[in-house]
């Protein structure tokens, strides 16, 4: 599902060239769980953005599904991310004036989905939040709205799922219900999942990890 080869990303901040990422390859399995670990500035968040086709390398290949993301435009990459890639992030990223359900339409009725209401609510009791559809993001708990940003990034029944850091903001407790959630998630869909984590709790979850430390995989990981 997932080729990395020999990826390479220079940014320039404050006048100076800094490499977050350096020469870095791995390949995820088609149904694979895998955890990217590490410590903070290690690049795990940029490594994730340029799978879900946010970024582009300066240089190396990226592809997904068989897809080599660099040959692709804005609008293709727009439209890959669509059909193909669910995303999961830290800070939810809803839309604060819509309300739970409005939020896990969007990607429905940008797809064109005629019922895309009905399948929001039925996404909503499956994560169980039936009752708080009508709910802003501001009157929902952090745990309550990474359910809502759980249900919009499987919505599209994705092949490939992406979490950036997605107990981060949480407390042990509602973070060890939203890893269950996750996972079942992906289980239930049987879709490839590649999360970023400093949790050793989720990381654990994952058939394998690998380890960044200054842009460069240290450590992959057996399960």
């Amino acid at each position: 599902m997932i080729h990395v080869r020999d990826v390479v990303m220079r940014l320039t901040s404050g006048g100076r060239v800094v490499t977050v990422l350096d020469g870095v390859s791995f390949d995820v399995a088609r149904g694979e769980c895998v955890a990217v670990t590490g410590p903070s500035g290690s690049g795990k968040s940029t490594l994730l953005g340029l799978v879900a086709g946010l970024d582009a390398p300066t240089s190396g290949t990226v592809l997904v599904d068989d897809v080599d993301l660099g040959a692709l435009d804005e609008d293709a990459l727009a439209r890959f991310r669509r059909d193909r890639v669910g995303v999961v992030f830290q800070s939810y990223h809803l839309i604060p004036t819509l309300t739970a359900v409005e939020n896990v339409m969007i990607p429905l009725e940008l797809a064109g989905v005629t019922d895309a209401r009905a399948r929001a609510e039925r996404l909503l009791d499956e994560v169980g939040l039936g009752a708080r559809g009508h709910h802003y993001p501001v009157q929902l708990s952090g745990g309550e709205q990474q359910r809502v940003a759980l249900a919009r990034a499987v919505s599209r029944a994705p092949g490939l799922l992406l979490a950036d850091e997605p107990t981060g903001n949480l407390d042990s407790e509602t973070g060890a219900a939203i890893i269950d959630l996750l996972l079942a998630l992906n289980r239930e869909r049987g879709s490839t999942l590649l999360l970023v984590t400093h949790d050793p709790a989720l990381a654990a979850h994952a058939d394998r990890q690998i380890a960044l430390r200054d842009g460069r995989i240290v450590e992959p990981i057996p399960a």
